[in-house]
């Protein structure tokens, strides 16, 4: 076993020991760096700091393993016997299906996995290190354990690093855990089992410096750090098959048992009644033909793709084909918050200020918005301490806002953009305040003191301002006095401003406190000296990340058709509780929370109640999200799950739909995913169920069109045989049924529009069959007719007329006519001609895919009979227009037939 493996599967807590042990254990010396020598040893031992990128599958090997389906194995068996005997049309026909089949396979495959070489790509940059006592920059690929890396803003992080040196350092590690603002960084020891997020004294590789400078000894590299510990978590998921492909599986497996029995039943009765070899064999296999839908998977494929063009107009884009109906499958969506369910931009949403509470309306960095006092509007000039908070936050800030293609933006740091956002409502403005209050000098915000302060030139030339923000804590014990309502000053009550405090807190709101002092008009310069003591409090303000109001309207739409709705977040559990909430995620009257820590003491059973009722999971390690959805899978349940950080990549691939965040998600989430989302808004999830539900029943509608002339053409040979009749089709005419006229049929289908109940009705069960009973009796209903069709107007044609071919080629166009008034009962057009006739204003727009699929239709069985090269290679005869018109007739029945069908079993 190497060293690397043994820090791997043995990892120390290296964010509990003090800084001298770290540089103990790992010999080294934070003031010097390794030697070069040593260097070299250890690379030796630990190898390079990269993450081995996983290949793909060979081309050549997917194309062949697209043939491994269990209906192809009978037309290719079939084709050969056919070759062996010299019928090479035949033979060609039936190999082109399957090589059509393979080639549509072959193309909507999805991409080889390479979430493994994203990752690789994430971690690799340059570092700059400390060795022999020199600074030198080197290839990231080169550290090793015991190196002493230099950290300033801009960097990514080369590998998992325990700092020993920390100066204003704030590390931006969203990807690995989830939380949406940069992490202030310092170098005392946390406790053992302090979760990723809450190890402050670590920074850890493909994260970035934002800000400050720092050093750090590495702890791990390669496989041996977090990103490459998520990399072996991706690398062992399953790759799980979707519903929709585990039911094709099932269906085709179940079909091709009953095909190859029924086939040589068929066989060894015909050899029985002492018919030939060959025409026994020419019935098994037009049996097998018939009783194969070849036209299905094309049409499946067909579906799908539609399904993609819609979403993708939709905001989402689907990278695996078959996700597009797993997402209408979906039973569970686990949302990430940040950016998707919220706006990701945060938000001054209350303040505290003079005694008095107000409310903020608008979100975002849009000025658009006003102040409330007792919910009405009021003129803020007539309240002098709100005006003076809401000056302090824009005056003591060193971020600003910017319009970029109509949105406004924030440069800098999200929490003084909703400052500077918040004095914008009142018409406040930068630019005017700089002319008559110039700053003069700034003390820039240091975790070690929680608070930022800039002094001012005042209006009054006797004083300056020093203006003051920063936390509740850090704020209030500076204060000696506070401002009332009027402007007056008097003594703090820390009381009432921690009672503020806490309801502000417990809506989710972060909490900045602002204040004051008037220094001498002489000053000019800033100490932390002149704000130890003596500020005027000026008041609070509350801000959050809000709920995105479509994402509300789209969770309230999923949970009504079913669908249940939870969060998993790397932000803390109070603020996610507070957003869920608000956009309705509660069940049974209360919003119940976890974090990573209560889901890591839970033994198995607790684990899986708590899943089953939480709407919350905060603060969750990558693993633990991974926990979480094959929980929720095990239980049956079909899980989609969103994702923008290399910690949610897992749990991505896991799931049986991931979706990623196309604006802030990283390449790896992209690379796990099935689906990307554009917009990163919940909202789009919502439309793309919608749209995968409208692909299962559009997919529903073509089962139902297609399998039912199976039905009536393996019913119509095995009951010919059965008797000793006459085939009244024969195995090429079948494939032209099921491949040529089934496709020009039935792909209109895939273009049908979604119903206006599509997301009104209950989420179908995921253990719900292929074939469910209904469907099934609709099947077999229409295949009865469909049989009788084909051997009533065949015999009686052979009858009449003593032509056999005659008596097939009108036996094929009769039920071609009667699939085509079937095709109207179930489609979008019928439905139009019936309110069009009933005198209801209807649009034909919709329904333009499935009339140019009857003119197809139409011309194509056209030349199917009256051209001669076509009746030599199918066996069919020229009609005349009296014969057309029997052929129509006698398929008008299945108006009724159909009508009786869709009153117990509506496909819409």
């Amino acid at each position: 076993m190497t060293a690397t493996s043994e820090i791997s599967t043995q990892p120390k807590q290296w964010h509990n020991l003090p800084t001298s042990k770290v540089a103990q254990n790992l010999n080294t010396n934070p003031e010097t760096g390794l030697t070069s020598d040593e260097v070299v040893k250890r690379q030796e031992r630990y190898g390079a700091n990269e993450l081995k990128g996983k290949s793909g599958t060979n081309p050549i090997i997917r194309f062949l393993l697209q043939f491994n389906q269990p209906l192809l194995y009978i037309l290719l068996i079939a084709g050969a016997i056919k070759a062996l005997i010299g019928q090479w049309v035949n033979a060609g026909v039936i190999w082109g299906v399957t090589l059509i089949n393979a080639i549509i396979g072959f193309i909507q495959e999805s991409k080889a996995e390479s979430a493994i070489a994203a990752l690789a790509s994430s971690v690799q940059t340059n570092a700059t290190i400390l060795r022999n006592s020199q600074k030198v920059q080197v290839p990231s690929t080169e550290l090793v354990p015991g190196d002493v890396v230099l950290l300033t803003s801009g960097d990514k992080v080369p590998a998992d690093l325990r700092l020993v040196k920390s100066r204003n350092l704030q590390v931006n590690e969203s990807a690995l855990t989830g939380e949406s603002v940069a992490i202030e960084k310092n170098t005392a020891p946390v406790e053992v089992d302090a979760v990723l997020a809450e190890r402050a004294n670590m920074a850890y590789a493909g994260s970035f410096v934002t800000f400050g400078t720092g050093k750090g000894i590495v702890v791990a590299i390669g496989e041996a750090t977090e990103t490459g510990r998520i990399s072996q978590l991706i690398e062992q998921g399953t790759s799980l098959k979707t519903p929709l492909t585990r039911k094709f599986d099932k269906f085709s497996r179940t079909l091709l048992y009953i095909i190859l029995g029924i086939a040589a039943m068929t066989f060894a009765v015909g050899l029985a009644y002492g018919n030939s070899w060959a025409g026994m064999f020419e019935a098994a296999v037009a049996f097998a033909v018939s009783a194969i839908p070849e036209g299905l998977p094309a049409v499946v494929t067909v579906t799908l793709a539609i399904g993609v063009s819609r979403m993708a107009r939709r905001h989402a884009i689907v990278r695996k084909l078959p996700a597009v109906e797993t997402l209408g499958s979906a039973t569970v969506i686990c949302s990430d918050k940040t950016g998707t369910l919220t706006e990701n931009q945060m938000t001054v949403q209350a303040i505290y200020a003079g005694g008095e509470q107000y409310t903020v309306t608008g979100t975002g960095y849009s000025p658009e918005g006003e102040i409330l006092a007792d919910e009405q509007p009021i003129d803020w000039q007539n309240f002098p301490v709100l005006a003076e908070c809401l000056q302090a936050g824009l005056l003591c800030n060193d971020s600003h806002l910017e319009q970029k293609d109509g949105q406004w933006q924030v440069v800098g740091d999200p929490t003084e953009g909703a400052l500077i956002t918040a004095a914008h409502k009142v018409g406040l403005h930068r630019r005017d305040l700089d002319t008559q209050m110039p700053r003069l000098d700034v003390i820039p915000f240091e975790s070690e003191f929680q608070y930022m302060a800039t002094l001012h030139q005042s209006e009054s030339s006797s004083q300056r301002t020093i203006y003051v923000k920063g936390s509740v804590e850090a704020i209030l014990k500076r204060c000696q006095q506070m401002l009332d309502r009027e402007g007056n000053k008097t003594s703090v009550d820390a009381d009432t401003i921690h009672q503020e405090v806490d309801v502000m807190a417990n809506q989710g709101l972060r909490v900045l406190a602002l204040a004051k002092k008037s220094v001498s008009a002489t000053q000019d310069t800033l100490d932390h000296r002149d704000i130890e003591q003596d500020l005027v409090f000026l008041g609070l303000q509350g801000m959050i990340d809000p709920p995105r109001t479509e994402a509300i309207k789209a969770v309230e739409t999923c949970q009504r058709a079913g669908i249940q709705v939870k969060m998993i977040t790397g932000d803390h559990a109070v603020t996610a509780r507070a957003i869920a909430q608000r956009m309705g995620f509660n069940k049974n009257g209360e919003v119940l929370a976890f974090t990573g820590s209560q889901l890591a003491q839970m033994e198995q059973s607790e684990l899986a109640t708590a899943i089953e009722d939480g709407s919350v999971f905060a603060r969750v390690a990558p693993e633990q999200k991974l926990r979480l959805v094959e929980a929720l899978q095990s239980k049956g349940e079909i899980v989609a799950m969103t994702g923008d950080g290399v910690n949610d990549a897992p749990a991505l691939k896991q799931a049986d739909i991931g979706i990623a965040m196309g604006g802030a998600g990283t390449e790896v989430a992209k690379e796990a995913s099935d689906m990307i989302l554009t917009d990163d808004n919940f909202a789009s999830i919502e439309a793309a169920v919608e749209e995968g539900r409208t692909v299962y029943r559009n997919l529903l509608k073509a089962i139902a069109f297609i399998l039912p002339v199976n039905g009536g053409e393996s019913m119509t040979i095995l009951i010919s045989v059965l008797f000793a009749r006459e085939l009244p089709i024969l195995s090429l005419q079948v494939l032209w049924l099921n491949m040529v006229n089934s496709i020009a049929m039935t792909v209109p289908l895939a273009f049908e529009p979604k119903s206006q109940r599509v997301m009104q009705q209950p989420q179908r069960s995921p253990r719900e069959p292929l074939l469910s009973k209904s469907l099934v009796k609709r099947i077999v209903a229409i295949s009865i007719f469909n049989w009788i069709l084909i051997f009533g107007v065949f015999e009686w044609i052979k009858q009449t007329t003593g032509s056999i071919d005659l008596g097939r080629t009108m036996a094929i166009q009769a039920l071609v006519a009667g699939r085509l008034f079937y095709l109207l009962s179930i489609s979008q057009l019928g439905m139009a001609i019936i309110n069009q006739l009933r005198g209801i204003r209807q649009t034909f727009s919709d329904a333009f895919a499935i009339g140019i699929g009857i003119a197809t239709t139409i011309f194509l069985q056209i030349i199917f009979s009256q051209w001669s090269l076509m009746n030599n290679l199918f066996s069919t005869a020229p009609l005349s227009l009296n014969q057309w018109f029997i052929c129509l007739v006698v398929g008008l029945p299945m108006i009724l037939v159909a009508s009786l069908v869709n009153r117990f079993d509506p496909l819409d």
